[in-house]
């Protein structure tokens, strides 16, 4: 990453590629707004279909972000309603592979792939 500051009016900015921008922006809210991932039971395992949902959720809601699209955009490109990506974003539905197929679809044409 290449970063370049600069000074204007008394204040230090610091300038880099928009794409380094876009990563960094979309860690920007890991802390407290993504789906929590379930506890694990007394012998350390945890459920398969709850994780899975949330991991699948948290992967949406980072590559959406780099593509600085709303949940709303999102649907909207995707061809899906804005209630079932904030559903599948919350970690509450299991998506059907054609749905997570427009999804993947709609991120790659905005420049960011599910990863």
């Amino acid at each position: 990453m290449v970063v370049r500051f600069l000074e204007l009016a008394g204040k230090r900015w610091a300038i880099l590629p928009e794409k380094d921008y876009r990563r960094l922006a979309a860690h920007a809210g890991e802390k407290g707004d993504w789906p929590t991932l379930p506890a694990p039971d007394a012998k350390g395992c945890y459920p398969a279909v709850e994780y899975a949902r949330v991991s699948l959720a948290r992967k949406i809601i980072k590559a959406r972000r780099a593509a600085g699209l709303t949940q709303a955009e999102l649907a909207r490109r995707a061809a899906i309603r804005p209630e079932t990506l904030n559903r599948i974003e919350k970690g509450k539905t299991t998506p059907d592979t054609a749905t997570i197929a427009k999804i993947e679809r709609a991120l790659e044409t905005a420049g960011e792939g599910v990863p």
